[in-house]
């Protein structure tokens, strides 16, 4: 049954209700039976009408005559929005007119989230696999115990580690009990023994490139972005995955089984993403080699979008006078045309579909139309596509959430969205039933503008104003091996537990829609499954093996040896770190569990100790009885800890911290420097907000040198400084004024000369010129002065490089200018210095019987670039990583800062090393590698540049382990910093 009327905007409206299809075919003989009850059409067939009949015929004839004009109409303009319509039979193919036909009913259907429970296996089971018992484990869940009210459990009532069996078979979990029959299970049932250690559902990535972004990077790897356009929905990541990315396999050596891999964020709409499961081919259990293999959800239940705001579109894109965006005014205009093409693309689709309804579709004389451009968008407004949208800033979400409300469309999680918990109910007003998740680093900040303003603390803030976070790698800014450690920092900086563990499982679950069938560790889900060598959110905490799909990823893992562990302890209280801390002298600190601030103190036994601090310094460490009571008259204040730990301050070394405030902005920073030699110390810039957070982490000290041609590379005299200094003129602001001569010869040598080969030939020569040299007139700030005392034995030599044969090749040219020192009566050689060092591992004993030490950055590496692809990567892919070779092979070894942000992460990097080491060293040789052995490999230890003795940091809890605060620091420069809480 039709209806037709015309709007007031002159729209036809089609109003209908579908008819059978014989009642749109009229057989003959219900026209001739129709016929015969018509009334007759002339007055000639009928004179036997009266006068007044025919004035009624002649009055209801022009109402006929008027209505038949108005339906003419009507039908004219219905004829010119539904151009497919015709009278007589269609000549296009019936079959592809079914098929459009029944497109339309996919275009009104919404998906739903697939089920688990039900299943009788999972559609990524391969068969032949035999099913697993893991028994003696103790199980995370995922969820609270039966019965639990919605406000306990979102405090965390009701979460707990319980202790039973986790059955596997055909892909699925299909028992979670306490002490399973073996005897009932079938006889090719594998048996695993968890030991009673830790068990949870894999990990999900909400963020990474992986397979699209390769490791190591090359360039006909980079498949990130399609940057042909700024609108670019109708791309794939999956066109571009690579099974064949290493990477895969590492991310899932660190228990990751699912990550949402999404086109990069250099456009503005960067395309189509998809889940995957890092299981890859026969290796791995699986029948094939394939992006299609690895799909996580086989069925296509729901899809994904990859959309970004702010600084890297309009970067990319913006150039004056002949494209943009150019600022994010041109970027909200570009969502809001590209979303405008796709509402009139769906509204297109839409009038074909009941027109089709309407007439039948043999009688529509064109096809459905299909636009592969702007498909996916019209999926997007249709309900049918999880939105997934890097946004950062204030303006950047507030306009996105401005879209998606007038175009009507939610949006599961903003990405980055560093800037997202100073605005929740921004968040909240976007359309849809469910706001955003934040989907974050831990503390990974200060690298563009837009990344400037954020904080640590984000997490637990969202969660306090009932959104949700979720914690991503970006992989690989950031390397998704070790995605729960960004979960683990989250912890430590408030976040609950029962939170921090589900924003890396059953938070991504739910927003990639498939929270009934990953994420949990209960019946009819799919069987992913790490165990853990220790608790998950701990410092170093390390699978002993991964099952994807019920199949167990590893045949022969390596596992550390670590004792068991109960679950990390961090206060359910934790308080935000005001920025602004007090200035004290004099202070009285009670609770001091451990002392490291002594020779020899790092063996210490637990104890219950009191500090006395007097004008900056500690004066008493023990009881302190009689000090306690004098420092108590006169007014000291009191820190009471539970569990104090004293250390000696850390050191920032290898990064551009103190030259550099904001990464990207080069007017931050003092630039590089490919042509020319310079200083460190002439370009310290101090008071930053990076210097800042440096010092509320107990990071006091930095030794920074300037850049070579990017961040992270060096040439010129690094600058050895406080950072708590307000600028450089600052009583003992700067310690060293050339700490070292730094030389870079990793890939980005290359910036500046023609070859790595020039780049080395060049250093060796001026180095041999600087031997011959007796002279000491001229610039003493000159390269050439500050090479002399590098031969002289006074200054040393820190060169950057990644790869052994780099390595090597530098290991010759020491041995070279020691060869030219002692012909010319010399008696001493070059202190030589590795920053970088990711396959220095493999010259180990060299590097010993040199005696070159290694400054390890990354500490971690994961093979990111061509120079690191031999990098040793962990358990349960390798027997420990560089740290643990070259402290084996008696190198002395120290942790660098890679990247500025990593100041807040010194004391737990060094608890890695300390963890994951097998007993390798001890808690206080961990603390030396961010500190002591800096100065030992630089000869500055027992100089007036070592560390003094008013230095020191007062932590509540281990610093070695996540969720230690710091409280109080004494910095060297009289006073001693004191942080509150808010």
């Amino acid at each position: 049954m039709l209806q037709l009327y015309i709007s007031p905007t002159s729209r036809v409206v089609v109003s209908q209700f579908p008819l059978p299809q014989n009642q749109y075919d009229l057989g003959e003989e219900t026209m001739e039976r129709e016929k015969s009850e018509l009334p007759p059409y002339s007055a000639v067939a009928t004179p036997e009408w009266s006068r007044r009949h025919r004035a009624i015929r002649r009055s209801r004839g022009l109402r006929v005559l008027a209505l038949a004009c108005l339906a003419f109409i009507v039908y004219a303009q219905w004829r010119q929005i539904h151009p497919g319509l015709k009278s007589s039979p269609s000549k296009l193919s019936i079959q592809k007119l079914q098929d459009d036909f029944a497109v339309c009913s996919k275009l009104r259907s919404k998906p739903g989230d697939p089920i688990g429970a039900g299943r009788h296996r999972n559609a990524r089971y391969i068969d032949g696999h035999k099913p697993t018992l893991i028994r003696n484990a103790t199980i995370w869940v995922g969820e609270p115990a039966k019965g639990t009210s919605a406000e306990d459990a979102r405090v965390g009532i009701g979460y707990s580690w319980v202790h039973g069996d986790v059955f596997l078979e055909y892909g699925l979990i299909k028992r979670v009990e306490k002490d399973i029959d073996v005897s009932a299970l079938s006889s090719d049932t594998l048996i695993w023994d968890a030991k009673g250690r830790r068990l949870t559902t894999g990990i999900i990535d909400m963020h990474s490139h992986s397979g699209v972004d390769s490791l190591p990077e090359l360039v006909g790897d980079e498949d990130t972005n399609e940057l042909s356009s700024n609108i670019t929905p109708y791309v794939r990541s999956i066109d571009g995955l690579s099974p064949n990315d290493h990477q895969i396999e590492v991310i899932k050596s660190g228990g990751v089984t699912t990550s949402l891999v999404l086109p990069g964020s250099g456009n503005n709409i960067g395309g189509e993403a998809f889940v995957i499961k890092h299981a890859v081919g026969q290796p791995d259990g699986r029948n094939e080699t394939s992006a299609a293999d690895m799909l996580a959800d086989p069925d296509h239940n729901w899809r994904y979008i990859k959309m970004a705001c702010g600084e890297n579109p309009k970067r990319v894109y913006g150039k004056v006078g002949e494209h943009g965006p150019f600022s994010r005014l041109g970027e909200s205009w570009e969502f809001r045309h590209a979303f405008e093409q796709a509402a009139k693309f769906v509204s297109v689709q839409d009038d074909w579909c009941a027109a089709a309804d309407v007439v039948g579709i043999e009688n529509m004389d064109s096809y459905l139309p299909q636009e592969i451009e702007w498909e996916i968008l019209g999926a997007v407004l249709r309900g049918q596509v999880h939105v997934n949208t890097h946004c950062y800033t204030i303006p950047d979400l507030e306009a996105f959430v401005d879209h998606t409300n007038e175009f009507k469309f939610p949006v599961r999680a903003f990405h980055h969205a560093h800037q997202t918990y100073l605005v929740p109910e921004i968040l909240k007003r976007a359309w849809g039933d469910s706001p955003p998740a934040s989907a974050l680093f831990a503390d990974n900040m200060w690298y563009k503008a837009e990344a400037y303003i954020g904080s640590e603390y984000a997490g637990k803030i969202l969660y306090e104003n009932g959104l949700t976070p979720i914690y991503v790698s970006d992989n690989p800014v950031l390397n998704a091996q070790h995605v729960v450690f960004e979960a683990a920092k989250a912890y430590g900086y408030g976040l609950p537990y029962h939170v921090a563990l589900a924003s890396v499982t059953t938070a991504p679950a739910e927003r990639l829609g498939l929270g009934n069938r990953i994420g949990k560790v209960k019946p009819g889900f799919d069987a992913d499954i790490a165990v853990w060598d220790s608790d998950p959110l701990s410092v170093g905490a390390t699978p002993v093996q991964v099952w994807i799909d019920g199949t167990a990823q590893y045949e022969d893992p390596v596992e550390l040896k670590k004792p068991s562990e109960a679950r990390v302890d961090v206060p359910k209280d934790i308080q935000i770190t005001k920025d602004d801390p007090l200035s004290i002298s004099d202070l009285v600190i009670t609770g001091v569990s451990k002392s490291f601030i002594t020779q020899n103190s790092a063996n210490e036994e637990r104890q219950n100790l009191t500090a006395i601090v007097s004008k900056g310094k500690i004066t008493c460490l023990g009881a302190c009885i009689r000090e306690l009571q004098t420092a108590q008259d006169g007014g000291a204040r009191t820190i009471d800890l539970e569990d104090g730990y004293i250390t000696k301050p850390f050191t920032a070394f290898g990064s551009l911290i103190g030259l550099n405030a904001i990464d990207a902005e080069a007017k931050t920073d003092n630039g590089g420097s490919p042509d020319i030699f310079s200083r460190g110390v002439d370009g310290l810039a101090l008071d930053t907000k990076k210097l800042h957070y440096a010092q509320k982490y107990g990071v006091t000290r930095a030794i920074t040198s300037p850049t070579y041609s990017q961040s992270a590379t060096h040439q010129g005299t690094s600058v050895g400084f406080r950072t708590g200094a307000r600028h450089s003129l600052v009583k003992g602001a700067v310690f060293a004024d050339d700490a070292a001569v730094h030389y870079t010869l990793d890939l980005n040598a290359k910036t500046g000369s023609t070859s790595i080969s020039n780049a080395v030939g060049s250093l060796r020569r001026k180095l041999l010129d600087a031997v011959e040299s007796n002279t000491t007139a001229g610039d003493p700030f000159s390269e050439s002065a500050f090479l002399r005392k590098v031969v002289k034995g006074s200054l040393p030599l820190v060169i950057t490089a990644q790869s052994a044969d780099a390595i090597a090749t530098v290991l010759k040219v020491k041995s070279t200018v020691d060869d030219a020192i002692a012909a010319a009566g010399g008696d001493g050689t070059i202190r030589l210095v590795i920053i970088g060092g990711a396959e220095s591992f493999i010259v180990a004993d060299e590097l010993a019987a040199a005696g070159v030490g290694i400054v390890l950055s990354p500490f971690l590496s994961y093979r990111k670039s061509w120079d690191q692809r031999r990098a040793l990567t962990g358990a349960p892919l390798t027997n420990g990583t560089a740290v643990d070779r070259l402290i084996e092979a008696g190198v002395l070894v120290a942790i660098g800062l890679e990247e500025d942000w990593l100041v807040r992460d010194l004391g737990l990097l060094a608890g890695i090393a300390y963890k994951n080491g097998g007993a390798k060293i001890d808690e206080g040789q961990a603390l030396d590698l961010v500190g002591a052995n800096v100065y030992k490999l630089l000869g500055l230890e027992g100089s007036e540049t070592s560390q003094d003795a008013d230095e020191f940091v007062v932590f509540e809890g281990s610093p070695l382990e996540v969720g230690s605060r710091v409280r109080a620091v004494g910095d060297g420069l009289g006073e001693v910093k004191v942080f509150e809480y808010e």
